[in-house]
């Protein structure tokens, strides 16, 4: 893909890890302890699983990005859980529990940079969407208050919200993020799309559209190989003049 184009017509945004320091993590490892330890204790010995074995990492490479049920499916797979297929309807559900107890809990948190950036490209005329492939990302964004807009949440700036949108394929593929470039009007090779997970930037990549990832945990050159366009460590760190005008750099890049 080329370096620029004439104008960026949107900006498409992951929510959890891009917008959001969500919980996720912490509800998927939290259910699985809880299953381990408890109904599927007997199957603890067939299995690759222990609590420290479930790291960040492994969060990244295996759950981040995915819908629920996919997530559930992988992670069972991943540690070699039997039956993996059945039991992840109760390991998807019993996550869901604990999220929301951690929702109501308010452990999550905004981050700045994310509700920087989207007020910046906003002001530059550039539409914005939420496309989270989490059925979670709503109760977030309205948690998040839209800082120069008093009385009004995160949720209530984009012009487009397809959080937990069900489709046929979820990422790596990039249907999400095609219906929500279709539904702002815009093609897919004008819209940038801002994501922190692997198989969201594959996503991007796979529909045409620009990469920004943004390496929250020292997972840069992963999002990298995943094909980004450019990868940050905070969204401050992009040069937005340059964007408006259609080119993703760093600021006080040449």
């Amino acid at each position: 893909m080329p370096e620029t184009q004439s104008r960026f017509r949107a900006v498409i945004f992951d929510v959890d890890g891009v917008l959001v320091d969500s919980p996720h993590e912490t509800a998927w490892r939290e259910a699985l302890a809880e299953l381990m330890t408890g109904d599927w204790r007997d199957l603890q010995p067939e299995t690759s699983w222990t609590d420290d074995a479930f790291t960040a990492a492994v969060y990244r490479q295996v759950l981040s990005g995915r819908p629920r049920m996919d997530g559930a499916r992988a992670a069972l797979e991943y540690f070699a859980v039997p039956d993996a297929e059945r039991r992840a309807v109760d390991y998807a559900e019993r996550k869901q529990a604990r999220l929301l107890r951690l929702i109501d809990e308010r452990r999550f948190r905004a981050y700045e940079d994310g509700v920087r950036f989207v007020a910046a490209v906003q002001a530059a005329g550039i539409a914005v969407a939420a496309a989270s492939s989490s059925k979670n990302a709503g109760l977030f964004l309205r948690a998040v208050p839209a800082h120069d807009r008093p009385g009004e949440t995160l949720l209530d700036r984009f012009d487009a919200d397809l959080s937990g949108r069900p489709v046929a394929h979820g990422k790596p593929d990039p249907e999400l993020f095609l219906t929500a470039a279709d539904e702002l009007g815009v093609t897919a090779q004008a819209c940038v799309v801002v994501e922190d997970a692997i198989s969201g930037i594959r996503a991007a990549k796979a529909g045409g559209m620009w990469a920004l990832g943004v390496a929250r945990f020292d997972d840069a050159a992963d999002l990298e190989d995943a094909g980004a366009d450019l990868v940050v460590t905070s969204l401050d760190e992009v040069d937005v003049d340059a964007f408006t005008a259609g080119r993703l750099a760093r600021r006080g890049s040449v």
